[in-house]
């Protein structure tokens, strides 16, 4: 009998086309840097808070996934225990 084919992600191709994380935060960066030069257009102000709440989306998104990559990555080694990175880390102090 033949195995079930698995359908590709539907959002793969936009996934590849997608500009990657350090793109996307230089175009961020970018953005903010125009507007608080204040020459804009309001129209062209409103846009381009637009785009960046997309590129902030995007950035959210792609560090969220790594996050989830390293916690299991982490997991099945089972020889570190994942802690929140913050305030409150060693790191920091």
């Amino acid at each position: 009998m033949n195995a079930p084919k698995k359908k590709p992600p539907a959002n793969k191709s936009r996934q590849e086309n997608a500009p990657s994380f350090e793109q996307s935060l230089a175009e961020l960066e970018q953005l903010v840097t125009h507007m608080e030069q204040g020459e804009l257009t309001l129209e062209e102000t409103v846009k381009s808070f637009e785009r960046g709440i997309e590129l902030n989306k995007m950035c959210q998104n792609t560090l969220d996934e790594a996050e989830q990559r390293v916690r299991i990555l982490t997991e099945k080694e089972g020889k570190f225990e994942i802690e929140p990175f913050g305030e409150d880390s060693p790191a920091d102090l």
